[in-house]
Parts: C-alpha cells; sequence; structure tokens
C-alpha cells in the first residue's frame, strides 16, 4: 500500500481533477462530442493527444513528487490532465473517475519485434526504427501462434485496493478491461519492415494472405475470449485520440459486468499502405479488417494513411463513423467523398508546431481552409492534432495552437 506522504500528494492531486470534472462544461462538451459522433454537430471539435511532454514542462507543474512507482505512474497520468486543463483544454472532458487496468494477460503472436533505433533526443519516447525482416520464408508462418488470453484476478485486486485508497471519497475507482487496438499491417511492418512487407505483397502475394488472413482469425479468436472472460472495456470516452461520446453505445442487452464487442468502439488503419492501390487495399486490409470491424459497434478508420483516392474501398468496411483526413490527404476530394455519411476527421500537419519559428496566421488559414472544405460539403468535422513530436521547446505554440483552433471551431 502506498505510505502517508505518497497517499497525501495523490489525494491533493486528485482533489483538485475532481474539482475540475465537477463543472459544468463538461457535460456540455460531451454533449457536443455526442452531436458530432450523431453526425449532427454543431460547431466542429477540437482535442490535442500525443504530445511531447518532455517539453511542456512549465513553472513545474509537471515535476512528480511521489516514491512508489505505481503512485507516480498515477501522478503523471492526473498531472498532464491537469497541466492540458490549464494550458490546451480544447474540447477535452475531465471524467470524475480513475479507470484501473485489469491485470490481463496476453500471448500475442508469438513474433517480437527485432530492430535497431536511431535517438535523437533522449528525452523523447519518438525514435527512429529499422526492423529486420523476420519472415522471409514459408516455413517462417509456423511461428505465427494463436493469442491466448487470460487474467491474473489477483492482480487486479491489488490494483483496486491501491487506487481504492488513494482515490476513495474523491474520484471513482473502475476497473478497466482491455480497449483493443487490433492494427493488422502495423505489426506486419514491424515483424518484416515496410519495404520487406510491400515487397512481398507484389512478389509473394499468397504468402501475405496467409500471414494477414492468420492475424485475423488470431484477433477474433482474442475477442471471443475477451468477451467470454467478461474482460472487455466498458463504452470509451477516446477511441483513437478523439471524442467517443455517443448515444449509439452501449447496444441493446448490455451487461456491465461483460461488455461486449458491440458495446464499444474500435478503430482501424493501415498505415503502411499509404502508396498501395485502391485494389490492394481492398484485397489485403478491407477485406480481413472488415470480419474484425464487423463486430463492433462503431469504428473509427485511419490514421495518417491518406484515404481520399479510397473512399470507395473504406465504406466497404462495416460500422465505419469517422474517418481519418491526415495531412496528406487531398481535403477537397476527402470532403467530396465523405459528405455527411462521416465525420471528417482532421489531422493537421504537426510539422507546423516543429518549425524554427511559429507562424500563427498560417496555422490559421490551414484550419479555416479545412473548415471552407467541409461545410462546402455538408462534412460534420473534428480537428485532431496529434503526432506532436516536438514544438521546438517551446510550450507556447501549442497553448496558441489551442486557442487558434478553438477560435476558428466557434467562429
Amino acid at each position: 500500500m502506498p505510505n502517508s506522504q505518497d497517499r497525501s500528494i495523490m489525494r491533493d492531486i486528485a482533489a483538485r481533477v475532481a474539482e475540475v470534472a465537477a463543472l459544468p462544461v463538461n457535460e456540455e462538451k460531451r454533449r457536443l462530442w455526442r452531436k458530432l459522433n450523431a453526425l449532427h454537430p454543431e460547431r466542429p471539435m477540437v482535442m490535442i493527444d500525443q504530445v511531447c511532454w518532455n517539453e511542456m514542462e512549465v513553472e513545474g507543474e509537471l515535476v512528480l513528487q511521489c516514491g512508489d512507482q505505481e503512485c507516480r505512474d498515477y501522478e503523471r497520468d492526473l498531472r498532464r490532465l491537469l497541466f492540458q486543463w490549464k494550458h490546451f483544454p480544447v474540447d477535452m472532458v475531465v471524467e470524475p473517475f480513475v479507470r484501473v487496468r485489469m491485470a490481463v494477460t496476453d500471448t500475442g503472436f508469438g513474433i517480437s519485434v527485432q530492430e535497431d533505433t536511431a535517438v535523437t533526443d533522449p528525452t523523447n519516447d519518438v525514435v527512429g526504427h529499422r526492423f529486420h525482416n523476420q519472415f522471409e520464408n514459408e516455413e517462417d508462418l509456423e511461428r505465427l501462434c494463436m493469442p491466448r488470453i487470460g487474467h491474473d484476478v489477483a492482480e487486479t485486486e491489488r490494483r483496486m485496493d491501491v487506487a481504492h485508497e488513494l482515490f476513495d471519497g474523491i474520484l471513482e475507482v473502475r476497473a478497466w478491461g482491455a480497449d483493443p487496438y487490433l492494427s493488422l499491417w502495423d505489426p506486419i511492418s514491424m515483424w518484416m519492415g515496410v519495404e520487406g512487407a510491400l515487397y512481398a505483397l507484389m512478389d509473394r502475394p499468397e504468402f501475405m494472405h496467409r500471414v494477414v488472413g492468420r492475424m485475423t482469425d488470431g484477433y477474433l479468436s482474442m475477442l471471443d475470449q475477451l468477451e467470454s472472460q467478461g474482460l472487455l472495456c466498458q463504452p470509451q470516452s477516446l477511441i483513437h485520440c478523439t471524442g467517443a461520446w455517443t448515444d449509439d453505445l452501449p447496444a441493446p442487452g448490455y451487461d456491465p459486468a461483460r461488455p461486449r464487442t458491440r458495446d464499444i468502439w474500435m478503430f482501424g488503419l493501415a498505415q503502411m499502405f499509404s502508396t498501395v492501390s485502391p485494389g490492394m487495399f481492398r484485397d489485403f486490409e478491407v477485406a480481413y479488417a472488415s470480419r474484425i470491424c464487423e463486430r463492433f459497434g462503431l469504428v473509427y478508420y485511419g490514421c495518417c494513411d491518406p484515404l481520399d483516392r479510397k473512399m470507395n474501398e473504406v465504406r466497404m468496411i462495416p460500422h465505419v463513423r469517422k474517418i481519418s483526413m491526415s495531412p496528406w490527404a487531398d481535403q477537397e476530394r476527402g470532403a467530396q467523398e465523405i459528405g455527411k455519411q462521416y465525420v471528417f476527421s482532421r489531422k493537421p500537419n504537426p510539422a507546423l508546431l516543429a518549425g524554427s519559428h511559429f507562424d500563427a496566421a498560417r496555422i490559421r488559414e490551414d484550419l479555416e481552409a479545412t473548415r471552407r472544405v467541409c461545410q462546402r460539403s455538408g462534412c460534420p468535422l473534428e480537428y485532431i492534432q496529434k503526432d506532436i513530436s516536438t514544438v521546438g521547446r517551446e510550450p507556447n505554440r501549442l497553448f496558441e495552437w489551442a486557442k487558434i483552433a478553438m477560435e476558428v471551431a466557434c467562429g
């Protein structure tokens, strides 16, 4: 159990979080997210995530004080939450509870990543990767194992006891099950390298069908196991860095003790397919990802991959509600394709925060250009600023971006 000093520190921070969570603006933001996710927005919504926290320090606000590592993990998350609320809240919602990760175990596919890394900033967890290809021949396919899910009940109970000791009477404590992230091609790109995987798609297509087919079967088995053991998470607040509040979930028949895939969001992406043809995207991603996505209540699709030329294929994926429009997408074409059918989830280019100087006028024009193309096509719109690897060690750049984005969204 936490010592008295760590407990005192944590309860003080938790009290500040609870005070923010009780503000009426949080329920108003939830309402606006529900409207957007129902495809009837009142205005564009704005979210910031995946921040370069190593560059964010302002007057010691993020300095950790607890000694115990478990307490420090909670402290880090709550200090960051309060920091964001103070400096760049945009349309974030502060929830009146703490999620406690259940001790769910997953054996995975039996393949460990083999790589070389290049580090330019030791304080930043964004590093370069060169992955080694571990699927050179047919025999390597046999190394792919089927995932097995388990649950260390005693460890979950221990974690819950610690959380209750820290937060009872201030913030609700919630056990949080698996929140699945089931990308097919991100793992393959790390097992084979992007270049190795792309060459194999051309040179050995049947082999790659067997790889991705086996992974899909493994993911579906994993979902069966999570459902049968009651180890899935509850309906989410966020899905892939965007607000997940919706009146469409959970599905009828929902049991909080045994959440199902149809009660929650899923997100999918195939970033390494940015340059492949729509046909290859359909055959190697959509055909397999659809088997997974059809089980979920709602789906957010895409990330950095430009999808403006692949919307015919994206429409084949079941239950899609939001579609990523990355910095490399043609926004006009994407908006025309999306129309009023989906949320146009714009990812503004984080490079605009990373240059030699911050150009506020350029930031504003970039955001306004997106709003104009969405207005012409009637697209529900959200701005999701993410993948922020640096702000040139000037935190005020992000604070100013947030201010401008909210002016554009509310203007």
